[in-house]
C-alpha cells in the first residue's frame, strides 16, 4: 500500500505542488499543507481496523504521507496517555483531561514531527537536514536523524535549556549556538543550508512536521471513543500542533469517524512573547513580530511564527480563543500539576492549566465541559524550573 497523498497545497494563494519531490514553502512564502484522497482512505480502512494496530502514531498510516508507511523511522512515538484530572477538574467545575506528551521519545511531542519529517526526508533521498530550534525540536530531529542515518544541523539560542544542547550533541548533531532568539537561529540556518546544500527543515518550511503533530488530534479522538471534546488547550510557540489538531478533526469529520462539533482550539502563550494572542485580540489575520521576546518557557519564545496566520484561522474556524499567562503563573501551575495530579509537566504544558483557569473565570469554559490540556513535554527536561518550585 502506498501513500494516499494527492498533492501539497498552499493555504494562502491556492497553488498546488508535487509531493514526490522535496518542497519547502510556496512561491508566495506560505507553508504548504498535505492533501489526501479522503474517500480512498475511507474505503481502505475503518476505525475498527485502526484499533488493533501497532501502539504508536503510525497506526494512522493512511492519514500520513509516507510512500512506504510500513517502514517509518520510528522510536515508538505517539499513543501517549490521555487521562482525567479528577481532583483539579472537580475544583474548576470542568471535565478536565490531560494528554501527556512527556512520555514520547526524547521527552516531548517534538518526536512526532521529527519522526514524520525524517521519515519523509529519507524517502525523498535527503542526506542532511538543518533547523533552528528553541530547544526540544533540535533534540528530537537529532535523535531521528541518527536513527535514519541522516545528518542533522541545529542552531539554537545560547540560553536554551542546557539539556537541549546536551542531547543534540549526544545524538551526533552539528550544533551551533546563537546569541539571540530562534528567529536569529533561523536566519543562520537559512544562509548555511543554502551554502552547504542542506535541506531547510525549519518549522513549517517543510510540509511533513505538521503531519506528525496531526496525530495528536487523531489520538485524542480515538482515545475519547471517537467523540470530540469541547475544547483543546494548546501551548503555542510556532503553533504547528494547533494547526495539526485542527486539520486532524477536519479530516476525521470528512471521513465520518468522529461525533460532535470540532473542539474549540485554545492557544496559550507567555505574556513575554504572545504574537498570536495579540493578533487574535486585535482581529488581525496575520501575526506581527514580537519585540523583546522573553519567557522561561523556552518553547513559547517564538517571536515571529511562520504559520501564525494558520493558527489564527484555526482558532476562528473552531470558535476558539487565545490567552497569555505570566511566567510566575506558569511556575505556579507546574507545582499544582505535580502536587494535585501527579504530573511533572514542562512549563509550556503547565501554561495550559493557567489558560483553562483564566477562561473558566471569564465564562468561556462552562460547567462540565470536557477540556483536554496538552502537556507538551516532561518537566524533567527543565531542572531549572523545578528548582524554583519545591512545594
Amino acid at each position: 500500500m502506498g501513500s494516499f497523498v494527492r498533492h501539497l497545497s498552499c493555504p494562502r494563494c491556492g497553488r498546488t505542488h508535487d509531493h514526490r519531490v522535496p518542497q519547502t514553502v510556496c512561491e508566495c512564502g506560505s507553508p504548504l499543507l498535505v492533501e489526501y484522497d479522503l474517500p480512498a482512505v475511507g474505503s481502505a480502512v475503518s476505525r475498527d481496523e485502526i484499533a488493533v494496530r501497532r501502539s504508536d502514531m503510525w497506526r494512522y498510516r493512511e492519514l500520513l504521507p509516507l510512500d512506504d508507511p510500513a517502514h517509518p523511522v520510528s522510536l515508538g512515538e505517539g499513543l501517549t496517555p490521555l487521562f482525567p484530572l479528577e481532583r483539579l477538574g472537580a475544583r474548576l467545575g470542568l471535565d478536565l483531561w490531560l494528554k501527556d506528551e512527556g512520555l514520547n521519545p526524547t521527552g516531548t511531542f517534538k518526536a512526532r514531527g521529527a519522526a514524520c519529517g525524517i521519515s519523509r526526508a529519507r524517502e525523498l533521498g535527503i542526506e542532511d537536514v538543518a533547523l533552528p530550534t528553541a530547544g526540544n525540536a533540535g533534540g528530537a530531529w537529532a535523535a531521528y536523524g541518527a536513527a535514519a542515518g541522516i545528518g542533522v544541523h541545529v542552531a539554537m539560542p545560547r540560553d536554551a535549556p542546557e539539556l537541549n544542547r546536551l542531547e543534540c550533541l549526544a545524538y551526533g548533531a552539528d550544533l551551533t549556538l546563537v546569541d539571540g532568539l530562534i528567529s536569529d537561529a533561523g536566519r543562520l540556518i537559512a544562509d548555511r543550508a543554502a551554502a552547504e546544500g542542506w535541506f531547510d527543515a525549519a518549522t513549517l518550511r517543510e510540509p511533513y512536521r505538521i503531519e506528525g503533530k496531526k496525530t495528536l488530534g487523531l489520538e485524542i479522538a480515538e482515545q475519547l471513543g471517537w467523540e470530540a471534546p469541547s475544547a483543546i488547550v494548546y501551548p503555542a510557540g510556532g503553533g504547528v500542533g494547533a494547526v495539526g489538531i485542527w486539520r486532524a478533526f477536519e479530516q476525521l469529520r470528512e471521513l465520518g469517524w468522529v461525533r460532535g462539533d470540532p473542539p474549540r482550539l485554545i492557544v496559550v502563550q507567555a505574556e513575554g512573547c504572545a504574537p498570536i494572542v495579540r493578533a487574535f485580540e486585535r482581529g488581525d489575520e496575520e501575526t506581527e513580530p514580537w519585540s523583546g521576546a522573553e519567557t522561561l518557557a523556552a518553547g513559547l519564545r517564538v517571536p515571529s511564527p511562520l504559520g501564525g496566520f494558520l493558527v489564527l484561522r484555526a482558532l476562528r474556524e473552531t470558535k476558539g480563543s487565545a490567552v497569555a499567562v505570566s511566567d510566575a503563573t506558569i511556575v505556579e501551575m507546574v507545582g499544582v500539576l505535580a502536587r494535585d495530579a501527579g504530573v511533572l509537566a514542562a512549563p509550556e504544558g503547565a501554561a495550559t492549566l493557567a489558560a483553562a483557569i483564566q477562561l473558566r473565570d471569564r465564562g468561556e469554559l462552562g460547567e462540565g465541559e470536557r477540556v483536554v490540556l496538552l502537556n507538551t513535554g516532561s518537566g524533567l527536561k527543565y531542572p531549572e524550573v523545578l528548582a524554583t518550585n519545591r512545594g
